[in-house]
């Protein structure tokens, strides 16, 4: 239901305050890629996305964790990962949340490296790299997420993402 301000005479109801009270849903992401080329395919991936809306405000966050039959696009380093957003945006913006990558063929926690979680349009979000690992080892191909940066991606490498951002009303 869109947020609609309050106007004098409106009375209460329960869609009125169900449309300003955030109530936690799902949704669906679509796993594409910057130039449309190349897509990538979750195939057994374990995703979570959930989502609520309280006026003019989205909270989000999406946890991927990729399967056996994951596909992770064949654009290398040049054709950028993007995931569709519940709610269209107001305007792109460079930062709409934050979240970690996990290359699980580091031992422990230790292969993980923070991300910032920017709207290229106002319906699709891109991930970019914005530090290095936790073990200190260096990522030498980061910027934006794609298949090959920051590593080779591979079975139960993992997402973790959260944010907020204003809604188009």
């Amino acid at each position: 239901m869109p947020y609609e301000p309050w106007q004098p005479g409106m009375a209460i109801t329960a869609n009125r305050l169900f449309s300003i009270s955030p109530v936690w849903g799902d949704w669906s992401p679509v796993w594409t890629t910057s130039t449309g080329a190349n897509t990538p395919s979750l195939g057994n991936a374990a995703v979570t996305a959930r989502y609520a809306q309280s006026a003019t405000t989205v909270y989000w966050k999406l946890e991927i964790v990729f399967g056996s039959s994951t596909s992770f696009g064949g654009g290398g380093g040049s054709d950028n990962w993007r995931f569709s957003m519940p709610v269209a945006a107001a305007a792109i913006t460079q930062v709409i949340g934050y979240g970690e990558a996990q290359d699980t063929s580091v031992s422990g926690s230790l292969g993980r490296c923070p991300l910032r979680c920017r709207l290229t349009t106002t319906t699709t979000m891109e991930l970019e790299v914005s530090g290095g690992r936790a073990d200190g080892v260096a990522i030498t191909s980061g910027g934006l997420i794609d298949a090959v940066s920051p590593w080779a991606w591979a079975n139960t490498d993992a997402l973790r993402l959260w944010g907020q951002y204003e809604t188009a009303a």
